[in-house]
């Protein structure tokens, strides 16, 4: 008797409590849980999808006052009147033939303005594309025109030019438009290039001397993540240069700017080359 005593408090469990089912509530309680989770993500999902479509219905819009050809190498006709009718402030008209880059040019008093709000004055994810508050109106006046555009989860705006970092992306773009309503200027890219928001050097209109700008875009030729050929060549020979910059989400605070100068100074670089 004393040896089976002694096996029993032995057993696994004795002396212990038995172990406790859970709540029956429990179950109910995770689906329940789950279902809101739900819920609020596809409310995400919607919510993102509405504001998406709603710029990408402005953006056809304004893109209904534009008239492109199928040949790249004519300038896109621009109605003006209809555009300012729209918002006062557009300067000029962005085409980059083989993406999606089709968009007006606006400026505002600042840097922030456009950022989300749209030319009818209202609340946009994507803003506008929009000329530096610093930047000489129209653009291309000074040494160093930037243009900034989001860079969207849909592709759109922007986006394009966070890919061209790669140089087979890059080789792709052969041209680009930059019409105001005084003249249409064809571009060609000179390089792309990555940095962080915080680069307190981009934001350079003009130098003191054109030899001090051309030091500039050796500079970014040398880290450069890819070129044009002959880039150095082209740089030495620029006046005036439209850089696009967007958001690069492949680092923290990340920026993709496209370097591009005006195709007949880069025929004149390579010329006396």
């Amino acid at each position: 008797m004393a040896r089976a005593r002694h096996m029993a408090e032995q057993a696994p469990g004795a002396g212990r409590d038995a172990p406790r089912r859970a709540p029956r509530w429990l179950p109910l309680a995770l689906i329940a849980v789950a279902a809101v989770l739900i819920g609020v993500a596809a409310w995400l999902l919607m919510d993102a999808f509405g504001k998406y479509s709603a710029q990408d219905s402005l953006n056809a819009e304004l893109q209904a006052h534009v008239t492109l050809f199928d040949d790249p190498n004519e300038a896109p006709e621009v109605d003006w009147a209809a555009l300012e009718a729209v918002d006062p402030h557009v300067c000029a008209w962005l085409e980059v033939p083989g993406t999606s880059i089709n968009y007006p040019v606006y400026q505002g008093e600042d840097n922030e303005y456009y950022l989300n709000t749209t030319a009818e004055g209202e609340w946009g994810i994507g803003g506008q594309v929009f000329l530096d508050c610093d930047n000489t109106n129209p653009g291309l006046v000074d040494e160093q025109t930037i243009v900034y555009g989001h860079h969207l989860q849909n592709g759109s705006m922007f986006a394009p030019i966070a890919e061209l970092d790669d140089q087979a992306k890059f080789d792709e773009i052969g041209l680009i438009w930059y019409v105001t309503p005084e003249s249409a200027t064809q571009l060609v890219p000179l390089l792309c290039y990555r940095t962080v928001g915080t680069d307190e050097g981009v934001r350079a209109f003009n130098w003191p001397s054109e030899a001090d700008f051309h030091r500039y875009l050796e500079g970014l030729v040398d880290k450069a993540e890819a070129r044009a050929e002959g880039a150095s060549t082209m740089a030495a020979g620029a006046s005036h240069v439209l850089t696009l910059s967007t958001c690069s989400y492949e680092e923290d605070n990340g920026r993709t700017l496209l370097v591009s100068l005006p195709a007949s100074e880069a025929a004149t670089a390579r010329a006396h080359a």
